[in-house]
């Protein structure tokens, strides 16, 4: 089986239902689920960028929430119902990676269009 060259991996865009939760999460409110992905999805619309259908997008942002409590950014609550509360340390150090991340990634889409 052969291997993939390096240079033909391919970045991809940051992923805006992460950053929607991160940005809804570091309030020091915490969130049922179901409030909580009506506010992203909100978010998202609001940016044009929510594609897929509305159960698909729940489907992700479910799964991206799993993937921040299991990074210890996000608190979850046990109990009847589960809230998430985002850890105000570990978020900030998202928030500040995240921008980093649109900001090179904005950098490379000037620059490609320059290009053209």
């Amino acid at each position: 089986m052969s291997k993939r060259s390096p240079s033909s991996f391919k970045r991809r865009a940051p992923d805006l239902i992460t950053e929607e939760l991160v940005a809804v999460l570091s309030s020091k409110t915490s969130f049922e689920f179901k409030p909580l992905f009506v506010i992203v999805l909100d978010k998202l619309r609001a940016r044009n960028a929510a594609s897929g259908g509305e159960e698909m997008l729940r489907l992700r942002a479910y799964e991206k929430l799993q993937g921040l409590v299991n990074q210890g950014a996000v608190t979850r609550t046990a109990g009847l119902t589960k809230k998430y509360k985002g850890v105000a340390a570990r978020i900030s150090v998202l928030k500040t990676e995240m921008k980093a991340l649109r900001a090179d990634w904005n950098k490379r889409l000037i620059a490609k269009a320059a290009r053209v």
